[in-house]
């Protein structure tokens, strides 16, 4: 089986190294405070945050807000999250004291359970509900712990909700929250900016790439071993190519490991150089995505074009005189949000078969 794993949560010996990190939040997990973790897309927020709590034992929920519709659907959520882990016989006599009844009903395709409320509901009421529900199945002994994940996404669902959201979540007790973010700039807004309902919520945690010499490392160890080829030197070329982005790093190992495990037996025409053979799987899968890449290219203004292409070929933007300061930054500010630009010691493309793709 490919030892590399993306584009879903990884877990067991698909994880890599972030031994840090999981003591951090372990340590936060064990006291009363809250986490703030913030990072670009794909960084492996959420697989992180699922090992830490996994390994503490307790019980935790998660809500991915980018999946919620309204202040209702939030509600809903928590409680469905619930169901899956308390019977139904206990939550029905604690749901007992709720001021808006949910409608619950069985999906007999996936045999969970649906919440929803009526359209009529007082949505505030609901999440309210919801909540206290988590305070009363949370001990002091057995403290929950609540991932919200996307949380910038909660500025988009009702007007006025981060006020009131804090104002229930500040009450409770014997629980911990762990709140994720994609979107630096709004997540900084939220919990950074003095007049913001959460400033200083939690503790701020930024987490960056994984260290080179670990990622080497857990490469190496995975790739075939093949009496003429150093796995170390091919790992080298997988991290120049993605720079220690966790994503694209396993995306373009998985790549490599399948080329060298069944197309160079099968007699195919394969490098036989380590920087050869990146470079081959690193145009395979930049043709795979070939159709998508002129997609979402031909939506871009010619703005961001001139951006992209500038960053792809590692300029500088200031010294593009053509385009007024003011104009460059905001054009970054609106790449940075959509998720094709991240920030870390300067602006750089995130996806770098795309930035190949530019450039060819």
């Amino acid at each position: 089986m490919n030892p590399f794993k993306f584009g879903t949560i990884v877990e067991g010996n698909f994880f890599t190294d972030r031994t840090k990190e999981l003591a951090y939040i372990r340590r936060q997990m064990n006291s009363e405070s809250h986490l703030v973790l913030i990072s670009p897309r794909r960084f492996g927020k959420t697989s992180l945050v699922n090992r830490a709590v996994s390994d503490l034992g307790r019980p935790y929920i998660s809500i991915n807000l980018q999946r919620v519709v309204s202040t209702t659907d939030f509600a809903a959520g928590l409680l469905k999250e619930l169901f899956k882990q308390h019977p139904w016989e206990r939550l029905r006599y604690e749901m007992s004291h709720f001021r808006v009844i949910p409608t619950i009903a069985t999906n007999p395709l996936t045999d969970g359970v649906e919440v929803s409320f009526q359209p009529a509901t007082d949505a505030m009421v609901a999440l309210e509900d919801a909540f206290a529900l988590l305070q009363k199945l949370s001990t002091a002994d057995n403290r929950m712990i609540v991932v919200l994940d996307e949380f910038q996404e909660i500025a988009g669902l009702e007007k006025g909700l981060d006020k009131r959201l804090r104002a229930i979540m500040q009450e409770l007790r014997h629980i911990n929250f762990i709140i994720l973010g994609s979107q630096e700039s709004m997540m900084t807004e939220i919990f950074e900016r003095k007049r913001s309902p959460f400033y200083h919520f939690g503790m701020l945690m930024h987490l960056s790439k994984i260290p080179y010499d670990d990622f080497r490392a857990y490469i190496s160890e995975r790739l075939p071993l093949l009496s003429d080829l150093d796995c170390g030197e091919v790992a080298d070329g997988i991290l120049r190519v993605t720079s220690c982005h966790p994503y694209y790093t396993q995306q373009l190992s998985s790549q490599v490991w399948d080329l060298l495990t069944y197309q160079r037996p099968e007699g195919l025409t394969v490098p036989s150089s380590p920087a050869a053979i990146v470079d081959e799987a690193v145009k395979q899968i930049v043709q795979i995505h070939d159709l998508d890449f002129e997609r979402i290219w031909l939506n871009f203004g010619n703005t961001d074009k001139r951006i992209i292409r500038a960053l792809s070929q590692g300029q500088r933007l200031s010294a593009d005189r053509s385009l007024p300061t003011s104009t460059i930054y905001s054009a970054l500010k609106r790449l940075m949000r959509m998720g094709y630009v991240i920030k870390l010691t300067d602006y750089e493309l995130e996806d770098p078969f795309f930035r190949r793709w530019v450039n060819q």
